[in-house]
């Protein structure tokens, strides 16, 4: 036995202005689940705690809740000291019960074909995954599309890719699945990161339902664009101005030794909006002994098709840029990009391993640069620590260049899944959450490793928005300056 105390939010509606905290301490085996503490609560010190449990094996769905803000089931999160427990973010019902009922109701029921047969074999291998969901709507309460629009949810998408897969369905899922808001998904996988079965309903459902509807005409207008853009120049993004390509060879030489080598991904970003960047980048390689080759015949990644469901165009992309890179004898491409990243890592099958600059730099140890005399906070682009699970190396490198490293709340800032482009308001309305979370850090500046976050976060703030690899420049610039000084 061990004894662990835990702050559990409370709330009656009809005695309650609004929801409470309160602790208790309780008594439970080695091993408990929060779930355990619960029945302890309730048995020991207060019958009248209302929470939901059924099959106590993360079957149901029943018990979930929020514990240290994360959604899970209280059956399968271990007990911990010190935890707090609180209800999902739903309308409470009382104390840790949530009413569930809006959001299932939205979720949509078979409608029966006349004649249709039973599934194949592969059909019921790829309608498998979507069917494991337990609608404990854990996904419902942590996606942050459901904070500004009115987004019928992960799990009710979800459910449509389900139908939309089984013959013996009749329904029109598409036209269901626009009307539900099927465009406003951000594809932060937030969803996949707090569901207990692992559902990748971005990639599985969303993306896929996207596909459909691009093949029925539906795609957003704007979308559209991109896409024609994409096979008429090869990138994303309308040249104005000089690309980073046409301002450097095609293989890039260390200041000194050479320590390392890597190739090159720029994407259409840094190559043609902000090539600064991607220029300050290679001035950190060099500086650490890096040298880089840069095909010059590399094209966009195809993640802008890839997320809005127009892919018919992405397998001739990835087959260029494989050749681009294969050709060259590369072994490790690297990207600043974590879009970019994230679907050469997760939609790729490459000869060579990708890697973000982060874990290039980690890896192979940087000069310390001189700290910046700010305080400086990180935002997590959602493509490079969900698509990528990269937490810790830009937190690493951004804590050796500045005065001081604060943190702030992970949340998607609105700009992914062609949100950006296809449904500003709901960008703009999650960049002003963000701003939120930025003011409230009071850091001078907020640094990125991703160019659409860059852009975005800072339309949203007056707080000046940074590029990790351009911090890490200006510190060594403030070091070569003090060295000169002192000499």
């Amino acid at each position: 036995m061990k004894t662990i105390t835990l702050a559990v939010s409370r709330f009656d509606p009809a005695e309650d202005m609004e929801p409470h905290i309160e602790e208790y301490t309780v008594r439970v085996n080695e091993g408990a689940r929060v779930l355990h503490a619960l029945h302890a609560i309730r048995d020991e010190h207060d019958a009248t705690l209302s929470y939901r449990y059924c099959c106590g094996s993360g079957q149901c769905g029943s018990c979930a809740v929020k514990v240290d803000g994360k959604p899970a089931l209280a059956c399968m999160a271990e007990a911990r000291d010190g935890m707090t427990v609180e209800p999902l973010d739903l309308p409470v019902v009382k104390d840790l019960t949530v009413d569930m009922e809006p959001v299932i109701a939205k979720i949509a029921r078979i409608c029966p074909a006349h004649d249709a047969g039973l599934p194949s074999q592969e059909e019921i291998a790829t309608i498998k995954p979507l069917r494991d969901c337990i609608e404990c709507l854990c996904c419902v309460s942590a996606c942050p599309a459901l904070q500004v629009t009115e987004f019928a949810g992960p799990t009710v998408l979800r459910q449509e890719m389900r139908l939309a897969l089984d013959p013996r369905d009749s329904g029109d899922r598409i036209t269901d699945s626009i009307a539900k808001g099927l465009f406003y998904c951000t594809t932060c996988k937030r969803c996949t990161e707090v569901c207990p079965k692992a559902i990748d309903i971005p990639g599985k459902a969303i993306e896929k339902l996207r596909e459909v509807a691009n093949r029925q005409g539906l795609t957003l207008p704007r979308h559209q664009e991109v896409a024609r853009l994409v096979r008429e120049t090869g990138r994303s993004v309308e040249r104005t101005k000089e690309t980073f390509l046409e301002q450097v060879p095609e293989v890039i030489e260390p200041d000194g030794p050479v320590r390392g080598e890597v190739g090159f991904f720029v994407g259409c970003m840094f190559n043609g909006r902000v090539p600064q960047t991607a220029l300050d980048a290679m001035e950190v390689m060099k500086r650490n002994g890096i040298r880089v080759i840069v095909p010059h015949d590399q094209v966009c990644c195809g993640s802008p098709l890839i997320r809005t469901g127009q892919t018919a165009d992405v397998d001739d992309l990835k087959r260029r840029n494989i050749e681009a890179f294969a050709r060259r004898g590369i072994k490790t491409v690297m990207t600043i990009c974590a879009g970019c990243g994230a679907t050469l890592k997760n939609d790729y099958d490459t000869p060579f391993t990708v890697k973000d600059v982060t874990e290039v730099l980690t890896e192979y140890g940087i000069e310390p640069p001189a700290k910046l005399d700010i305080t400086a906070t990180y935002h997590d682009p959602c493509h490079l620590l969900r698509g990528q699970g990269i937490s810790e190396q830009p937190r690493e490198l951004l804590r050796g260049a500045v005065r001081e490293f604060v943190e702030m709340p992970t949340q998607c800032c609105g700009a992914g899944g062609g949100v950006r482009s296809g449904v500003p308001e709901e960008a703009k309305a999650l960049g002003a959450k963000r701003d939120e979370c930025v003011k409230a850090t009071g850091a001078d500046v907020v640094v990125t490793v991703c160019p659409f976050c860059e852009f975005h976060i800072a339309d949203c703030t007056d707080v000046p928005v940074k590029n990790l690899v351009t911090v890490l420049l200006e510190g060594y610039r403030k070091k070569d300056a003090e060295r000169k000084g002192s000499a």
